[in-house]
């Protein structure tokens, strides 16, 4: 899919282990008296795909624009790729996506990526006809984005985020209203990405897409209830899926993983 190689891949079989990409410690964000982050530690290596699960409400969102470096947390610190975050400077290194299309409806498919691909340094129009090949896009390039389905619009959001080629890549919620044969295609090129060596941080609250991860993070009322791979966590919660082991480390009273 014409992914690039880019820095802090996963390491060698001879290497030093890889340092943390995106590293938080003590993390907490208050809105009034809602902790919607609180106390999170964090350190994610390069090359992997990070799920971040969690029911609506749990603090995903907000965790990811922490990270990002969109907002300031109330306490704690961020560092990606080393940098402190909030950074301006850094924000040509990060892709993101959010929930909902942050897209100009009257502008058209391709001025929209070029838009937000000169935004972050991006002028190679081979990199927009690429990236929106892979969405299926190229022969809508010329359509108003108010003529676009939703689902069409997810995937122009998605291109908008990755066009620049960003080695650390935040995408909240990325394949809601995407159909499950394009839903299939995302996540084939996010695992080239990883591959490429990119850290991906991918919030979703469907847990059959949790496999597709390396790793996990099962996050409720903005506190992280584990991390690890999915079979880690099922294993340490003695449940045999990971909804029933989502329930049962909530605390959730009955909730044993029995059916």
């Amino acid at each position: 899919m014409g992914v690039t190689n880019l820095p802090g891949g996963p390491p060698g079989l001879d290497s030093e282990p890889a340092r943390p990409v995106i590293e938080a410690d003590g993390l907490h964000k208050t809105f009034g008296t809602i902790r919607a982050v609180d106390g999170i530690d964090l350190s994610l290596t390069g090359g992997r795909i990070y799920g971040l699960l969690g029911p609506n409400g749990s603090g995903k969102t907000t965790l990811i624009r922490l990270l990002a470096g969109l907002a300031r947390p109330s306490s704690g610190s961020i560092s990606v790729l080393g940098t402190a975050m909030p950074s301006r400077p850094l924000l040509a290194k990060i892709g993101y996506m959010t929930q909902g299309e942050g897209l100009y409806a009257e502008l058209s498919v391709w001025e929209n990526l070029s838009f937000f691909a000169a935004m972050s340094g991006q002028r190679d129009p081979d990199a927009l006809r690429e990236i929106l090949d892979i969405v299926e896009l190229g022969d809508r390039r010329t359509a108003p984005v108010v003529e676009l389905s939703g689902g069409m619009r997810r995937r122009l959001s998605l291109a908008c985020a990755l066009v620049h080629r960003p080695p650390v890549i935040f995408l909240d919620e990325p394949t809601v209203g995407v159909d499950p044969v394009l839903r299939y295609q995302f996540w084939d090129h996010f695992r080239g990405l990883a591959a490429a060596g990119a850290t991906l941080l991918v919030s979703s609250h469907v847990m059959d897409e949790a496999d597709r991860c390396d790793q996990l993070i099962l996050i409720r009322a903005g506190r992280v209830l584990d991390m690890g791979t999915s079979d880690e966590v099922r294993r340490r919660a003695g449940t045999p899926d990971l909804e029933s082991a989502f329930l049962k480390l909530s605390g959730i009273p009955g909730m044993d993983g029995s059916r």
